[in-house]
This record gives structure tokens, C-alpha cells and sequence, in this order.
């Protein structure tokens, strides 16, 4: 089966599109990203994959009941895109369009997170220099620190931005010295 993200970018992509389209602001694209998100998790739920995976329930059933679940101001595009990844079988993908889809709308904004892994608790003080010396790397968007520890890491910090992975982790270091020596 192809990746998820690979199923994903064309839904994502295209919400986009037509969320442009009609000219939706900041407040109403925000406001899909977060049904987008709540749809996601929604499918996620080990509630709901009993459904899912049941032969007897048709698609019209399986929307009615996800569509039901979200509030009554749901936005129409939100709806449109949980009709066609319904018809499609593409729920599976749902947690991904979501993610995609938050991310290619804040990059449109400006905006973008950086997910910043560290193999040990960082201070504010040393996230913020490290969040202004990313901003060289990526000149007009803010970024946004999502900061998490692993371990693994043994040392040093990697850092993805979108599609960017900037990893000066010591163990890749590690990883690409032991590549170099046994080459």
C-alpha cells in the first residue's frame, strides 16, 4: 500500500485549494484545520475502527455517523472532504491529511512549526537562540517550537521544519562515522 503521505497530499492540497477558493480567512481556515483535526482523531478512535471495518455498514452510514459526531457550524469544506476520503476508503489517511493540511496552511501564512528534538531538557532561553538561528535557514516564516526530549539522541539537536530535517545529533554523527569506517 503506498505511504500515507503519499495518500494524503492530494486530499491536503486540495483543501487548501478550495479553502482559497472561497476565500476563507485566517479564522475560518483555522477553524477547518481544527474540524480536519477533529475528524482525525475521531476515525482514530478504537471505537470507531470496529466500524470502520465492518463490511455491513455502507459509506453513507459511515459519514452520517463521523459527520454527526462533529458541531453543527461545521465548516461545508470540512464536510465535502469527509464525503470524498469516506467514498475514496481513504479514512486510514485521515490523521495524515490532517497534519499535511495544518502544515501546508500555516507555511501559507507565514507561519510553520519546528519540531526540535533534543537529547536533553532545553532551557527558553536556549530554544529562543536556537529558533533565531533557524529563521536564517527559513527567512520569512515564523516558526513555531514544539520542543520534546529523546534520548536516543545521546547529544545534540535535530530539527524538521516541513520537509527540512536539520540533524546534528551525535548520533548520527556516530551513525556516519561508523558508515565511513566500515566503507
Amino acid at each position: 500500500m503506498a505511504e500515507l503521505s503519499t495518500i494524503a497530499r492530494p486530499y491536503a492540497q486540495g483543501l487548501l485549494k478550495a479553502a482559497v477558493e472561497a476565500k476563507t480567512g485566517k479564522k475560518q481556515a483555522e477553524e477547518l484545520a481544527q474540524c480536519v483535526d477533529f475528524i482525525a482523531q475521531t476515525v482514530a478512535s478504537p471505537e470507531m475502527a470496529n466500524i470502520i471495518g465492518d463490511p455491513k455498514v455502507t459509506d453513507d452510514m459511515l459519514y452520517d455517523t463521523v459527520a454527526g459526531m462533529l458541531p453543527e457550524n461545521a465548516p461545508e469544506l470540512a464536510l465535502n472532504l469527509l464525503r470524498i476520503v469516506v467514498e475514496n476508503a481513504r479514512l486510514e489517511a485521515m490523521g495524515e491529511i490532517a497534519r499535511q493540511f495544518r502544515e501546508i496552511k500555516n507555511l501559507s501564512e507565514g507561519v510553520a512549526d519546528a519540531y526540535i528534538e533534543s537529547a536533553f531538557p532545553m532551557e527558553d532561553g536556549e530554544v529562543n537562540a536556537l529558533v533565531q538561528s533557524l529563521g536564517k535557514c527559513f527567512p520569512g516564516v515564523k516558526l513555531t517550537p514544539v520542543v520534546t526530549v529523546n534520548k536516543e539522541l545521546i547529544g545534540g539537536v535535530r530539527v524538521r521544519v516541513g520537509d527540512s530535517v536539520l540533524d546534528g545529533s551525535i548520533r548520527t554523527r556516530l551513525a556516519q562515522m561508523q558508515e565511513s569506517l566500515t566503507a
